[in-house]
């Protein structure tokens, strides 16, 4: 049976509730409901117009209803009388499948059947900027290497601190935070787990970060490439399968000390790379970090083509320890749900076709990739990557509704920036 919120509310002093969900576009849509009313939310969900926010639906639909789970339950730390609930999507009685929450239970699901559980970890990476949007935060955080930075961590120390402490209270084990390669960027690191815990995490996380850099005056952003010289915001992804207390990605005595099946997990990523960057990442300005030049710093520490190593930073996909893989594709704006529904479904794919991930290479892939030959590339744009997702028979067959309604959606978004004419366009074009 699950936790009775109103007692909740009345043990813990809580007087207003945060019912939110994820569309499927990444922004979180929240009612603010009082303890007074939450007993009724629990049983029925709170209301929304679905069409009103990025969901594949009309406003003929009938009403949409998130129904909180009280697992998730996060008490605000910065506004302990109101607490933050991720909700599963419903209408007319039945889940709404393309809602990205109820997406990655489909998959963790399918992996349950199997008797497997994935856990995953998640660096997100942020800057720190004016409120305007127009420039870092801290005009003093000028190094052409920045990362690791003592004096620019620190004169940050009341903002990153207020977060950690947040989630030391909140029992995630953060263990690190860093000034990372860019001017103004941060990362903070807390302890993996199982992957629907680390998704709430990541969403509440997302949410947090913005609100305390509110609070001091400044303005959080996870965009993956928002000024053009400094490295991107990337959001690894650190993954391993379990089967009870066994990871059972750990194989002793092979090449990477990874099992056959872990190797067959990264074979279907491999398989299905170019799709799954329509989802992983899923904006237009997602393809200025991944296919981006050399940064002020020297690299953009993201992936340009789709290999597999050991411990080297240069590839899609990196194994640091013989428990786990990284995947290093992901960005800033990556949908915490979708993400590891999508790469949930490539992983169980691989080892059901028994996928070959290809040979491991151990090579620079910054200055010595064009070498290699017979790599397949990332996407250049948006556009190219919906393409391979409407052409990735494993991800379609596995995420359902999911698929169609995101291509659908997504298409839009691009047609909308295909017909904005730039300034870029102006000056090289006007007087052609």
């Amino acid at each position: 049976m699950s936790a009775n919120l109103a007692e909740i509310a009345a043990e813990r002093g809580i007087k207003y509730f945060l019912i939110s969900y994820t569309d499927l576009f990444g922004n979180q849509r929240a009612k603010l409901v009082p303890a007074a009313a939450i007993a009724g939310m629990q049983k029925a969900g709170a209301g929304f117009a679905g069409f009103a926010t990025w969901l594949d639906m009309t406003p003929a639909d009938p009403d949409l209803f998130a129904r909180p789970d009280p697992a998730s339950l996060i008490q605000l730390p910065w506004k302990p009388d109101v607490a933050w609930l991720a909700a599963d999507l419903w209408m007319s009685g039945q889940p709404v499948d393309h809602g990205p929450r109820n997406a990655l239970k489909q998959q963790i699901a399918k992996a349950a059947a199997l008797g497997l559980q994935l856990k995953t970890g998640v660096e997100c990476e942020f800057f720190l900027i004016t409120p305007d949007g127009n420039r870092i935060a801290d005009s003093a955080d000028t190094q052409s290497k920045p990362c690791y930075d003592q004096q620019a961590l620190m004169r940050r120390y009341d903002v990153i601190t207020e977060i950690c402490d947040a989630m030391l209270r909140l029992g995630w084990a953060p263990y690190q935070n860093d000034h990372e390669d860019a001017n103004g960027q941060f990362e903070m690191n807390w302890h993996y787990d199982d992957a629907l815990v680390t998704a709430d995490r990541h969403a509440f996380f997302k949410f947090m970060v913005k609100s305390i850099a509110e609070k001091h005056g400044l303005r959080a952003t996870f965009m993956p490439k928002p000024f053009t010289n400094l490295t991107g915001n990337g959001c690894h992804m650190h993954v391993s399968l379990w089967q009870g207390e066994t990871n059972v990605f750990v194989g002793p005595g092979t090449e990477t000390g990874l099992s056959p099946l872990a190797l067959n997990f990264i074979g279907g990523i491999i398989n299905a790379a170019d799709a799954l960057a329509a989802i992983l990442n899923p904006s237009v300005n997602s393809y200025k970090r991944i296919n981006a030049p050399r940064t002020v710093s020297g690299a953009t520490w993201a992936p340009n083509a789709v290999t597999w190593t050991g411990n080297n930073r240069t590839h899609m996909i990196r194994v640091p320890e013989p428990d786990r893989f990284e995947l290093r594709l992901a960005d800033g704006a990556v949908n915490p749900y979708l993400m590891p529904a999508a790469v949930l479904a490539a992983g169980l794919d691989g080892m059901a076709a028994k996928r070959d991930p290809g040979p491991r290479l151990d090579i620079n892939m910054y200055t010595h990739g064009h070498l290699v030959e017979d790599v397949k590339k990332l996407p250049l744009n948006l556009l190219d990557a919906l393409r391979a997702l409407e052409n990735c028979a494993p991800l379609k067959a596995a995420l359902g509704d999911v698929v169609p309604s995101y291509l659908k959606l997504k298409q839009q978004e691009w047609n909308d920036y295909a017909a904005h004419l730039t300034q870029w366009e102006r000056e090289h074009t006007l007087d052609c």
